[in-house]
């Protein structure tokens, strides 16, 4: 047994193909709008180098503080697969690694978000952040 603890999976139909929600993950433009954003913050930066080995940083400034939400692109497989670690290093030094996969389905498509390596004491507040953002983009897609 490794002691790892376990990943938490996320799941989400959306009334949009595959390739359409798979690309609003690496478009700053869109990805600005549902991606780390929070309803009281402001998006104030949305940088993405979206290629295998390029980063992604994302700043919300939360009354008056920025958050900073950072990774580095492991696997992109469009329209299917996104893998990227992540990290919000104001809260946690810890860097965990995101899967993204998306199965079309009829007129649509079905994403599983599945978030390895979170700490016990943050499975609730992330489950229900991804939940948030993934809320947010069915928004942006509408």
């Amino acid at each position: 047994m490794s002691g790892a603890p376990p990943a938490l999976r996320v799941t989400r139909r959306y009334d949009a193909t595959a390739e359409r929600v798979f690309d609003a993950f690496l478009d700053p433009a869109r990805a600005r709008r549902f991606l780390f954003a929070t309803p009281n913050g402001e998006m104030v930066r949305a940088d993405i180098d979206a290629r295998v080995g390029g980063s992604f940083r994302f700043v919300d400034r939360r009354d008056g503080e920025d958050v900073e939400h950072v990774g580095h692109y492991l696997e992109i497989a469009r329209p299917r697969r996104l893998v990227f670690t992540f990290g919000v290093p104001k809260y946690d030094a810890t860097v965990t690694r995101v899967t993204i996969e998306i199965e079309a389905q009829g007129d649509g498509c079905v994403l599983t978000l599945t978030h390895e390596m979170v700490r016990p004491e943050w499975t609730d507040q992330t489950r229900d952040g991804w939940t948030k953002i993934l809320d947010a983009l069915a928004r942006t897609l509408a």
